[in-house]
């Protein structure tokens, strides 16, 4: 399925660039940087592939040499890909026409390159593209359930193995039930950007956890570099960008710019005393980039969405305080 996937892509960008008219081009980037950005933070559940990666670590021969390349190869080539799609979808047609459930397969159309032929196959193509990515979502969840069960945070049987298909099948059943059941009634803009904003909010605490981390007794070692100097630069740098750069000041992907301001607010109380105790403790560079970054991409995401993820993190938290703290191995 990745395969076919991969060469739908490249029949698109293979063909499309032969259509291409630059004045789609003009102006390169309509909304700025921080439309950029807001676009960035929309669509970051498409990354949420590279963490299912991480989660079947116990199920890779070497996950120590073979995750890492995985991640690395996956990220790059995805990206080199994005990027050649996004150029051209928007050269063959105008952005403002790309609103729309299939914008590849539109591209083609009549409005487009008017080729009904790869618009076919590219249609036909994305109900198993879509498959293939419900598959991994799929795969990842009932995984880091099944070790959340075995550590006592979840009752036992979350981390219950299938005697014959050797996965764990209690928690695959409910990741179906919860998932499937609720897509039924949220539109498909709900969804993602619910899903963008948790895994920036995952993202952000494996960040934040590296930075926490005894280096020497860890088995996946990330480059030192003393951020006591240099992410004070990247401060004054974000700062100068909020105030004087970012579209409508404060205001998000939501549009409640009293919202949007008390959240921008928060992130850059929280910035200022990441940045002190980054001089102070002389933290590492790279995971202060990271949680730099995907903090600040939740903060475009909007009150609403902030509002969602927030009933969801107060159930999980539910579980912990009334359940797990109490049943945790690393407690006993």
């Amino acid at each position: 399925m990745v395969l076919l996937k991969i060469l739908v892509v490249l029949l698109v960008i293979g063909v499309g660039a032969f259509y291409i008219q630059p004045t789609n081009w003009v102006p390169f980037a309509p909304h700025g940087m921080s439309g950029v950005l807001k676009g960035v933070s929309g669509v970051f559940f498409a990354y949420i592939g590279f963490d299912a990666i991480s989660t079947t670590a116990e199920e890779c021969k070497d996950p120590k040499r073979d995750l890492p390349r995985a991640m690395f190869y996956a990220l790059g080539i995805c990206t080199i890909l994005y990027v050649a799609i996004s150029l051209v979808l928007t050269g063959v047609v105008p952005f403002t026409q790309l609103n729309v459930g299939d914008p590849l397969a539109y591209v083609f159309g009549p409005e487009g390159a008017n080729l009904p032929w790869v618009s076919t196959i590219v249609g036909a193509s994305a109900v198993i593209a879509l498959f293939s990515v419900l598959l991994v979502f799929q795969l990842g969840q009932p995984r880091i359930w099944m070790v959340m069960g075995r550590d006592g945070l979840l009752p036992k049987i979350f981390a219950q193995v299938h005697p014959k298909y050797k996965t764990p099948w209690f928690a695959t059943l409910v990741t179906g039930t919860l998932i499937g059941i609720p897509c039924l009634f949220m539109n498909l803009t709900e969804v993602t950007d619910l899903t963008s904003i948790g895994t920036l909010f995952a993202f952000f605490l494996v960040c934040m956890g590296t930075l926490f981390t005894d280096n020497s007794r860890a088995k996946f070692k990330v480059p030192y570099i003393n951020g006591r100097w240099t992410f004070p630069i990247v401060y004054v740098l974000l700062i100068y960008y909020i105030f004087s750069m970012r579209d409508n000041l404060f205001m998000g992907y939501g549009g409640d710019k009293l919202g949007d301001q008390i959240i921008v607010t928060l992130y850059l109380i929280f910035m200022s005393v990441i940045t002190l105790l980054a001089v102070i403790k002389q933290w590492s560079l790279i995971p202060l980039l990271g949680a730099t970054t995907t903090s600040y991409l939740m903060t475009e995401l909007g009150v609403v969405n902030w509002t969602r993820f927030g009933i969801w993190l107060l159930i999980g938290l539910v579980v912990y305080f009334f359940y797990g703290i109490r049943k945790s191995a690393l407690n006993a």
